[in-house]
């Protein structure tokens, strides 16, 4: 078993680095991993030495010294950026780093802390981060987030078993979400991404004026800007190179007009942000903007999410996901956006991809949001789709074209 296990994380990494990273000879790295997870570390760096990387930079996380630091910290503190940060930063925006971020942090890991600094936490930036959002916003570098097992988050997908346990089976479902199971994981992610832009390529051809959801607790239209872009699978950087954002991938999407957005909503699934786990939330838009937000458990962080600016309460992203993709149908919730958002349809408060329009990337702020782009520091996803979902797609002639029903791909 144990072999068999070390088998599937050696091609978890190859699978990370050749397929979703797309790593090249003579390419700079880096690995945002948490210190509990350094085996799984080790194996990224030597896959990205074999495929060619001149150098990978490792970027340690530990969220027991984050919740520590939030927790004695004051707010002004925490404001505060170091210059070592800022240079390295700067470094990985000015040199086109290829990123890959693995996710394994505990749902809840900051629960009960304030508020307040949590937001702080999520938005103090320098202009080294706001230069690697920015380039990676506009696929000017590769990019990958991926997930690996850890005992606390594994114990809140499986809270009836044992750590050991619910960590194996945690490891199970990732490597199954991620293909691993499959007898050509190269292979089968090709498959899948043909799937996807096949799907992607029948939207674009329509271009809808808006799209209408209606679900139980859900009757909202979204309006698309004109020229808009959906998107799939993955994309290419500023020197062509393909890539994957995200492993796994079940989803479609695009921006939505940052004014055209009317009507009620409700999410499906828990919604994990900033350490800590949201539940029950509720949006009512008016012209684009949430005019009411509520949450059965989180509100104290929801308020100040969308407190974050001016774009936090606009959407930056509409994607689609059938109910009938395989981490839906696994039955499990994640408790982690990387999961959750593959396993249902999901907006995003916050920024919207510049690459969602017609010459998106080449757009500054102000440009991006005359052609109806959202703009804003943060991208927040939120889950909506169930198998009671239906999407209707209205042409500019006022047609009318199914999209999805029941949950799935009409």
């Amino acid at each position: 078993m144990a072999n068999e296990f070390a088998i599937k994380l050696n091609k978890y990494a190859e699978v990370a680095v050749t397929i979703g990273l797309n790593v090249q000879p003579g390419d700079l790295v880096t690995v945002d991993i948490d210190i509990d997870q350094a085996e799984f570390a080790h194996l990224l760096i030597e896959q990205a030495y074999r495929t060619g990387a001149k150098k990978v930079l490792m970027q340690w996380q530990d969220s027991v010294e984050q919740r520590l630091d939030l927790t004695y910290q004051r707010i002004a503190d925490l404001q505060e950026t170091l210059p070592h940060d800022e240079v390295r930063q700067q470094f990985i925006a000015d040199k086109r780093v290829k990123r890959l971020v693995v996710k394994s942090a505990s749902p809840d890991a900051l629960a009960g802390i304030e508020a307040a600094k949590i937001q702080v936490a999520q938005n103090t930036s320098t202009p080294g981060s706001r230069a690697v959002r920015q380039a990676s916003r506009n696929n000017l570098l590769s990019w990958t987030i991926i997930a690996a097992a850890s005992p606390a988050w594994a114990q809140k997908v499986f809270p009836n078993e044992e750590a050991a346990t619910a960590t194996e089976h945690l490891w199970d479902a990732i490597f199954s979400a991620t293909r691993l199971e499959t007898r050509d994981p190269i292979a089968a992610w090709r498959e899948q991404r043909e799937r996807l832009e096949t799907n992607a390529a029948t939207l674009n051809r329509y271009q809808f004026d808006r799209l209408h959801y209606v679900a139980p607790g859900t009757d909202l239209t979204i309006g698309l800007p004109h020229d808009h872009i959906w998107q799939a699978a993955g994309t290419t950087n500023e020197r062509g190179e393909f890539f994957i954002p995200n492993l796994p991938t079940e989803e479609v999407f695009t921006a939505p007009d940052l004014k055209r957005v009317d009507g009620y909503i409700s999410a499906t699934k828990p919604l994990s942000y900033g350490g800590s786990v949201l539940e029950g939330l509720k949006f009512v838009f008016r012209n684009g903007q949430v005019v009411t937000a509520t949450a059965t458990k989180g509100q104290a962080i929801l308020d100040q999410l969308l407190q974050t600016d001016a774009g936090a309460k606009r959407l930056g992203e509409v994607a689609l996901v059938p109910d009938a993709s395989p981490i839906s149908q696994s039955g499990l919730i994640f408790y982690n956006t990387l999961f959750d958002e593959n396993a249902s349809d999901h907006l995003a408060l916050g920024a919207a991809y510049p690459f969602s329009i017609e010459n998106g990337t080449a757009m500054n702020p102000l440009q991006l949001q005359k052609a109806g782009l959202n703009v804003s520091n943060t991208h927040v996803d939120f889950m909506v789709g169930s198998a009671q979902m239906s999407i209707d797609g209205i042409t500019k002639a006022g047609e009318i074209v199914p999209v999805f029903r029941h949950g799935n791909w009409a």
